[in-house]
């Protein structure tokens, strides 16, 4: 940690910028899956990619019910003695149902679409209606989904085209009550803003595709994407969903995409977002004095000077090869964003003249080997492409200088391939198997780079008295060198069979995952280091006395308060993880209005060092139960009470393998400095203090059986929710819910390693760790292995007591409400209203306030002192959350929509120097819960409300048989730029204030404008 509070302990991982459990018997879940496992136990996934079709029809001998999709698939099913059906496990499309008595059609309901994961109910008394969705006709009474136990939102293509939504996965999620921005402004794969689900941390989330499961195995940060227009539905998890799924206690986005049908489809698009329609962005400046060397006075980053346009060019095509037999659909996005970006006073690029290239590309065949046998095979990819020019920047006259340097290339994103089978055994046994690949590029390669450079930071911290009162630095833009091979894997299978057997339908399977990272970390530029210039108002007060870093004023030229220290971080290496899970599931329609879900799902996790050995292994059960029930209570699906109760755990992402279980150096050694060369770099030095590292990070690879404490056992949530929709006349549906997630256990990193060796003392054991950081489940005793010096394991416990930690809190409870009217061929609307906290001493594998990306090996759990005044509320917290979107078609050519979302602020976190005399007792610098010898827990102070407006018109004209359409698109109408993210670092060293303080690292995007024209055949 340096003196700035700057994260130096992982820094080659992350970009530059509680043990209850429910006792469960194992044997009735091994006997049902032991069939299923002896099949293989290799690569996860999964989150349903069907529908199903169920209803009441008259119950008289000799009747069956006909489903029939637009792409040939058939099934007949039979009626039971109640009078009902179901086809379950049906791909989404367009259906025909039809009753047949003695093999005979007596009745029809035609053009029936199904919702991903949902039921659609088709009876023949009365007429058809469709439970999931909210596309009824004029004279329908709105339906509620009297099957699903769940929480869950599902968007379609006609809603997408319809809405005012940016382009993302992620932009379709905030649609979703619960759901909100992350607070850390921390991206995905390839550049998408992440989100939060409940209060939960940006990384807890799980992302599919198809079926697969897409989500980032290095830090669980967002997961790849289909191209927008090749969305079919995307299904958003808020909670409550089955035992078939898991690996998220945050909430899971799944996305279903396009299939070719029997009649040839074609369009495209072209999109554009232009510079003069973009408002331009709120400039920052120092709000707490002035550096020692400013650059341009208060000036700290001019915004205001950035721009950007944006092209886009969409293209599909879709159709049968062979008729009710073989289909594709394909399409392409190619997206092109030009611009400038006008850096703040310290970076190394002051102005960058940037092209991003954002390829995207989807197909998807679909085989119809048999009327009870399908086969789907699925290609995907999206990808970025960074390219730039640097140049020098006036920031006195805001005017761009000379040329400096190439900028980085870099690619992000990646691939994936998937296959799917689907057979249909008999009428009442489906069996699915899905295999598929993914490869996630992290290639970043310096242009022109040139290696007899140091890279500098904080120039602007330089002794005046020694630059002339302008800071001196060099063309160095580089500060870490990655491997060009750097890149992620994950392979996954899942097996599932489901059997309806009278009023149960049952389920079982097996859903397991491996991942890779292969090459990733990364080593300093030029000879090895970098120089950070830092000053203390405070010379004669030794900085860190616990890693011996003493008082600059006791060595020559230290007396000036100004310093310098070199960094030196490395470490490259790969890792890999086996995640294995097991799961059986009774949906157990008990009377023709309760409808029971019992659900078992258990998780095995491992995990490998670089040298290919298991540092983790957590075999023993993990036992998950899944509970819900679904009540209609009037018998026609217009009141449903609701409700479920689960456990929900989440796999080690492959980050900890990298650094609390790695071999990876990051020291920091204190010098004085008598004068500035003309490269920047200090001279004259005076070195007072060896190097130093606050985590033992000297690059010796620990014994994989020391990694961790001992019986260590995953992070796992408790999550309850009750609510109920109802129906309001013939055109509305309003509901309430309650929720409640208790964060049971986590896993984070514990650094204290001389409490571990005292002791050991105590116990007889003489103990020299060579260990950085140790795996722990926070909050709760652990039993440490360490090596003795006869070279002998040893067992060491520790209370938590004796780790001087408060019990591990994370709380969130909400109270959400809503009031829905579909559309009845005029208009659609949604309001909905989140009362909610989200609470504790954790925010879970993130530090959102501090941008940290070390995900599960954050700053918490350290050291004690870093967890003194943590309670409060958490990053992600956001009290009050209202949301209304929709749309009304004026006439058939003429069409405007809006979404509207009022969000109080997140908390604001002053972060200082430990205790009223402001110390530094573990290097961590500015990073302690205490602001100006204050104790500052989380959320004593709060950001502003989040206010955005954004408003769509769209024009298709008749002429074109309203197949070509004209849109114009404003987000962020009223050009709110709130801060999302407020600068937390109260002090540079103690006593020493920090010029940015309280000053924005994240806004609003502002308001800028879209234009499209497609068309559709």
């Amino acid at each position: 940690m340096d003196a700035r509070g700057g994260d130096t302990r992982y820094p080659d991982f992350r970009e530059p910028t509680l043990n209850r459990h429910f006792s469960v018997s194992p044997r009735p879940l091994a006997a049902a899956l032991t069939t299923l496992l002896a099949l293989g136990a290799a690569p996860v996934f999964a989150q349903s990619t069907t529908g199903s079709i169920f209803g009441q029809v008259p119950a008289n001998t000799g009747e069956s019910v006909l489903i029939k999709s637009s792409t040939g698939i058939s099934r007949t099913v039979n009626v039971d003695n109640r009078g009902r059906y179901s086809a379950t496990e049906l791909p989404l499309g367009t259906y025909t149902v039809s009753l047949l008595h003695d093999g005979n059609v007596v009745d029809t309901r035609n053009d029936i679409s199904l919702r991903v994961g949902s039921g659609t109910e088709v009876s023949f008394e009365p007429a058809a209606k469709n439970l999931g969705a909210v596309s009824v006709s004029a004279n329908t009474t709105p339906a509620i989904d009297v099957t699903a136990i769940d929480s869950r939102t599902v968007i379609t293509a006609d809603e997408l085209a319809r809405l005012p939504l940016a382009r993302s996965a992620e932009a379709i999620a905030l649609l979703a009550p619960g759901v909100t921005g992350n607070s850390g402004g921390y991206t995905g794969p390839t550049g998408q803003s992440l989100v939060s689900f409940g209060g939960s941390a940006a990384s807890e989330n799980a992302y599919y595709i198809n079926g697969f499961n897409t989500t980032d195995p290095q830090r669980g940060m967002g997961g790849l994407t289909l191209p927008y227009g090749s969305i079919e539905q995307q299904e958003i998890y808020t909670g409550g969903y089955s035992a078939q799924y898991g690996r998220s206690d945050g909430g899971v986005i799944n996305m279903v995409g396009k299939r070719g049908t029997n009649e040839w489809h074609f369009g495209g698009q072209v999109l554009w977002q232009p510079a003069f329609a973009q408002a331009d962005g709120t400039n920052t400046y120092y709000t707490n004095g002035l550096p020692a060397s400013p650059v341009a006075g208060g000036l700290y980053d001019p915004n205001s000077r950035n721009h950007q346009w944006v092209t886009t060019y969409d293209a599909y095509i879709g159709g049968p090869l062979i008729k009710d037999k073989l289909f594709l659909f394909v399409s392409a996005e190619a997206t092109k964003q030009e611009g400038n970006t006008v850096n703040d006073v310290s970076n190394a690029k002051p102005y960058v003249d940037y092209t991003y290239k954002s390829p995207k590309w989807y197909a998807k065949l679909d085989w119809n080997i048999t009327d009870s046998n399908i086969l789907e095979i699925t290609g995907a990819s999206n990808k970025l492409e960074k390219s730039g020019t640097i140049y020098d920047y006036d920031y006195t006259t805001l005017s761009r200088g000379s040329y400096v340097n190439q900028d980085d290339r870099i690619k992000t994103g990646g691939d994936l391939y998937t296959a799917k089978f689907t057979s249909y055994i008999t009428d009442a046994l489906t069996f699915t198997a899905t295999y598929g690949k993914m490869k996630l590029l992290n290639y970043d390669v310096p242009g022109n780079y040139d290696g007899s450079l140091t890279y500098l930071t904080y120039i602007a911290n330089q002794n005046p008295a020694l630059n002339g009162g302008i800071p001196i630095g060099n063309n160095q833009t580089t500060q870490s060198l990655f491997n060009p091979n750097r890149h992620n894997t994950t392979d996954n299978l899942r097996i599932d069979l489901t059997y309806q057997l009278g009023s149960h339908t049952i389920s079982a399977g097996i859903d397991n995952q491996n991942s890779r990272a292969i090459d990733q970390g990364s080593q300093n530029s030029g000879n090895g280091y970098y120089w950070d210039y830092e000053y203390t108002t405070t010379p004669g007060v030794a900085l860190i006395p616990s890693l011996g870093v003493g008082a600059p004023a006791n060595y020559p030229n230290g007396g000036s308060r100004y310093y310098a220290i070199q960094h030196v971080n490395n470490s490259i290496a790969s890792v890999r993880s086996a995640q294995r899970a097991q799961y059986i599931e009774d949906k157990w329609q008990v009377t023709d209005r309760w409808l029971l879900s019992l659900g078992l799902r258990n998780d095995q996790f491992t995990d490998y060092n670089a040298n290919g050995d298991a540092y983790i292994r957590q075999h023993s059960a993990q036992w998950a139960p899944r509970l819900g029930f679904s009540w209609d209570v009037n018998g026609d699906s217009s009141f449903k009470v609701y409700g479920n109760a689960g456990r929900y755990y989440l796999g080690l992402p492959l980050n900890p393998a990298l650094n609390a279980a790695g071999a990876y150096v990051s020291t920091q050694q204190y010098f004085t400095y008598s004068g500035i060369a003309a490269d920047g770099t200090p001279i004259g030095l005076t070195a007072f203090s060896k190097p130093v590292s606050s985590n033992n990070t000297y690059g010796v690879l620990p014994d994989p059986k020391t990694v961790t404490a001992q019986n260590i056992r995953p992070e796992y949530q408790d999550e309850f929710i009750l609510g109920f929709s109802k129906t309001l006349g013939t055109n509305w549906v309003y509901g309430a819910k309650l929720t409640q997630r208790i964060l049971r256990n986590a896993i984070d990193d514990y650094c204290d390693v001389p409490t571990i060796e005292n002791k050991a003392a105590q116990l007889g054991y003489t103990v020299s760790a060579t260990n950085s950081c140790y795996l722990i489940n926070p909050g709760r005793a652990n039993t440490f292995t360490v090596v003795d010096d006869t070279g002998a394991y040893r067992s060491v416990s520790l209370s938590n007591a004796e780790m001087s930690f408060p019990p591990l809190k994370r709380k969130y409870y909400a109270l959400e409400t809503f009031l829905e009217h579909p559309f009845d061929g005029h208009w659609y609307g949604k309001v909905d209203y989140v009362f909610s906290r989200s609470y504790g001493d954790t925010e879970g594998q993130l530090r959102s306030d501090i941008q940290q990306t070390a995900a599960s090996t954050s700053i918490d759990w350290d050291f004690p002192s870093l967890m003194v005044n943590s309670n409060g509320a958490q990053s992600n917290d956001h009290t009050h959350q209202l949301k209304a979107f929709g749309y009304y078609q004026i006439n058939p050519e003429w069409q405007v929509s809006g979404d509207i979302s009022l969000v109080s602020g997140n908390p604001r976190n002053c972060l200082g120097f430990y205790g009223p005399d402001q110390t530094d007792p573990n290097g961590y610098g500015s990073y302690y819960h205490w602001c100006g010898g204050q104790p500052s827990p989380p959320g004593t102070h709060r950001l502003p409300w989040i206010k955005t407006v954004d408003a769509g018109v769209a024009y298709s004209p008749a002429f074109a048989d309203h197949k070509l359409s004209f849109s114009l698109n404003v987000f962020n109408l009223f050009n709110s730029q709130t801060i999302v993210n407020a600068y937390p670092y109260y002090q540079i060293s103690p006593g020493t204030p920090d010029p940015l303080y309280g000053s924005a690292v994240d806004r609003q995007q502002p308001r800028y404008v879209r234009l499209t024209a497609s068309y559709d055949y």
